[in-house]
């Protein structure tokens, strides 16, 4: 067994020697997916120029699919609602443009204007800094380098005669016009043959829509229809109302952007206003990059500082006004990525396609992201850029105990504490135990781990006490004598849904109970839970360790104010060892109530099997989560009386004695 646990095979059951071991196992990326995405990316670096164009299209296709489909609900026609949309969207960008490039050419023209305040400040800087300012220090230090270069320069060798001065010549080139006109309109017709081929693209992606999808569908999920229907539905969803929304809010962010600079004199406030609007689509930098131009006219246009102060402020309230308040109002986290895999996208698409990758790279990252959640081959790009968290809760849990972090644990039981200790206990701690148990159980976990795991798994319960002392104080209120109660009369009917749902426990006051570890000290941890929600219900509670159910232990424990007793395993393997204690346990105070607890992961409704095997093992119940050990440590049914074993009599054989032979008168 040894060595098949080094070569990573181990049997774990009879039968199935030989079986490779691997748990919770994802399927890795394999050398063809890798060459697969090398290949797409060299692609698309050196296609760039056909690609582009079409993932434009692409995402305005998506944005304006909703559009389309509101005025075919109206009565209109397809070709026509494709067209007004197509032209109202390029009609508002062409008006976007020629505003933005109006503003533009003014600006240019007042610029000399500004030189005078711009010098100014600067000289109060060199003021301020006089006598040895970082400024002087630059200019001192630049200058320095300055002259050492020239004296590290070789001398020009010395001529031995006058040299003539060189006449001037002016060349004059005489264009046609012809070739003036093709100088202007050569470096503008690449991307208005990019524009048209845009527009094009949509119109036809708009007017042919369901054929491509069908297509696709054909191409790609044929063998799965409904996974690529819910891929393909995903996808438009999520970037359509990305960029909808993204639109929306960053007209809200704008307007006021542009009337506050108004307000405050920047010039050409409607030209910052609408680059806020435009560059706010560039994550986390582009309204960064839109307030440094405002802020720099701030600096020019007024002798002072407090102009570029105030247009600081206005920048920095609108941000958080935004991304605090409207922004999770308006679409929250719908995109589906995390904050760092849009921080990585907009780097890696940057570098691909330029200024144009960096606006595209969100909705192109959602793209993938929703392929990684619907294509097993491509998971790996869900598990790495989107925001929901690889591991289940019980198993994040499990992985901060295995790491000796309690203080972690505990952080991670606060954010996922919703209601009742319970609960959490039920839902996530059990599971995340029995994840250690079924590590030692197949040999990888070593007595360390497993002690550090139990010390870390028992802290975690210490540091719940104060969750556990607010619900045993609301358990003392009149509306909270139980889990669940409320005023019937005021509910409403959600409330009355909520209160169904909720779980109800019976007080436990008056009551004394022992709670025990079965066989180790993970068993030890889920005791300590069992007796903390216990201690809620308002029972006496003591606990006693794995260490204490030894049968030359068990007689030494204090059983005579105790009511029940809950000896607990986290090892369904454990029924025979479990009848061995509620047996000694019942010879040792008959009038004793005995439970057993085998913990599993989503408890066991089956009340006949549960009551079935408890005969079987002389308890007086048997529990697989922690309500149903509550509720039965709390019963007030009477103890189940000790069976007595059959015992195995051997039958003597009869014993055969000889005979002599008579004797035969002769």
């Amino acid at each position: 067994m040894a060595a098949n646990r080094l070569n990573g095979i181990y049997p774990s059951e009879p039968g199935l020697v030989g079986i490779p071991f691997a748990p919770n196992a994802r399927p890795r990326t394999s050398l063809p997916t890798v060459a697969t995405i090398v290949t797409a990316v060299a692609a698309l670096y050196f296609g760039r120029e056909v690609f582009l164009p079409i993932a434009i299209a692409l995402l305005l296709t998506f944005a304006l699919a909703p559009v389309v489909s509101a005025l075919k609900r109206v009565g209109i026609p397809r070709l026509p609602a494709v067209i007004v949309s197509v032209l109202g969207a390029f009609a508002a960008l062409a008006l976007f443009s020629f505003i933005a490039a109006s503003q533009v050419s003014e600006l240019a023209q007042n610029i000399p204007a500004y030189q005078t305040n711009i010098l100014t400040k600067i000289r109060s800087l060199k003021e301020t800094g006089a006598g040895g300012g970082i400024i002087a220090r630059l200019s001192q230090v630049i200058q320095r380098v300055g002259q050492e270069i020239d004296l590290q320069e070789p001398s020009p060798p010395a001529a031995d005669a006058p040299r003539p001065e060189p006449v001037p010549v002016e060349i004059v080139a005489r264009e046609r016009p012809l070739e003036i006109l093709q100088n202007l309109m050569g470096p503008l017709i690449s991307p208005l043959a990019s524009a048209v081929l845009i527009v094009v693209v949509v119109i036809f992606m708009l007017l042919e829509r369901e054929d491509l999808r069908d297509r696709f569908i054909r191409l790609v999920g044929y063998g799965d229809l409904h996974r690529t229907t819910q891929a393909l539905q995903d996808a438009g969803k999520r970037v359509g109302q990305y960029l909808l929304m993204q639109l929306v809010l960053n007209i809200v962010y704008a307007i006021p952007i542009a009337i506050g600079l108004w307000i405050l004199g920047i010039p050409n406030a409607l030209l910052w206003g609408l680059l806020a609007l435009a560059l706010r689509f560039v994550p986390y930098i582009g309204p960064v990059i839109g307030a440094l131009v405002p802020l720099f006219l701030a600096l020019a246009v007024a002798p002072g500082w407090s102009l570029v102060l105030w247009t600081a402020a206005l920048f920095m309230v609108m941000e958080l006004l935004t991304g605090n308040v409207i922004e999770p109002w308006l679409y929250g986290a719908r995109t589906g990525l995390s904050p760092l895999a849009i921080i990585v996208a907009a780097i890696f698409w940057t570098w691909l396609w330029g200024p144009l990758g960096l606006v595209l790279s969100t909705p192109l990252t959602v793209c993938l992201v929703v392929l990684g959640r619907h294509v097993p081959q491509f998971e790996f790009l869900d598990v790495l850029f989107g925001n929901q968290p690889v591991l289940e809760p019980h198993a994040r849990l499990y992985q901060r105990l295995l790491a000796g972090d309690p203080d972690e644990a505990t952080d991670h039981a606060e954010e996922m504490l919703e209601k009742y200790l319970v609960e959490f206990y039920d839902k996530i701690v059990i599971p995340a135990l029995l994840l250690g148990e079924q590590d030692r159980v197949r040999g990888v976990m070593d007595d360390q781990q497993r002690r550090q795991m139990a010390a870390s798994a028992l802290t975690l319960v210490a540091n719940l006490d104060d969750s556990a002392h607010e619900e045993a104080v609301e358990e003392d209120e009149p509306a909270f004598a139980e889990y669940g109660k409320t005023d019937v009369g005021k509910e409403t009917a959600g409330e009355g849904k909520e209160a169904e749902d909720e779980i109800e426990l019976p007080n436990g006051v008056g009551m004394s109970v022992l709670c025990c570890g079965g066989r180790g000290e993970l068993d030890d941890a889920a005791a300590a839970m069992l007796a903390q929600v216990l201690e809620v219900q308002g029972a006496t509670v003591s606990t006693a360790g794995f260490a204490d159910m030894d049968p030359a232990s068990i007689r030494r424990l204090d059983l005579a104010a105790v009511d029940t007793v809950v000896v607990g395993f986290l090892n369904p393997d454990s029924v025979k060892h479990a009848r061995f204690l509620a047996r000694r346990l019942k010879r040792a105070r008959p009038a004793l109530r005995v439970g057993i607890a085998f913990w599993s992961e989503a408890g066991n409704d089956d009340s006949q099997a549960a009551a079935a095997l408890a005969g079987d093992i002389n308890a007086d119940f048997v529990a697989h989560s922690i309500v149903d050990a509550v509720r039965g440590a709390l019963s007030s049914e009477p103890p189940v009386a000790l069976k007595l074993a059959a015992k195995r009599r051997l039958r003597r054989q009869p014993s055969v004695t000889k005979k002599a032979p008579l004797a035969v008168a002769s």
